[in-house]
């Protein structure tokens, strides 16, 4: 059990630095990585013009149990709400803001889809 674990948590770290090089190719500037408050986690915190985007990063080995975005449940958006709140405020942040999701499948090559406002 502790190997599927592992996999799992490599498969998401994985997932995260693809997500993040990604973004930095599209011109954003990479904030903070897996920022927590309290319960919550936002996977990562970039920027790009005067908008702060709060992305979450989904990412499986295959695409067999369904898309990576569809496992962003209402929970994790209001924990993600949460700890945007609180990083707002923190750093006094007065823009835009936005919330993204990054799914990606770890297929050859990786399949990166990028859902800008994916909720609010």
């Amino acid at each position: 059990m502790a190997s599927q674990t592992n996999r799992h948590i490599q498969t998401g770290q994985d997932g995260e630095r693809k997500a993040a090089a990604f973004l930095q190719q599209l011109g954003y500037t990479i904030l903070q990585l897996n920022y927590r408050y309290k319960r919550a986690e936002v996977d990562i915190i970039a920027q790009k013009n005067n908008v702060l985007v709060f992305i979450e990063v989904k990412t499986r080995a295959t695409n067999r149990f369904g898309l990576p975005e569809e496992a962003v449940t209402p929970k994790k958006e209001e924990l993600m709400l949460s700890a945007a709140e609180e990083y707002i405020y923190k750093t006094g942040w007065q823009h835009d803001i936005r919330f993204d999701i990054i799914s990606i499948t770890l297929s050859t090559p990786p399949v990166i889809h990028h859902i800008e406002d994916a909720f609010h």
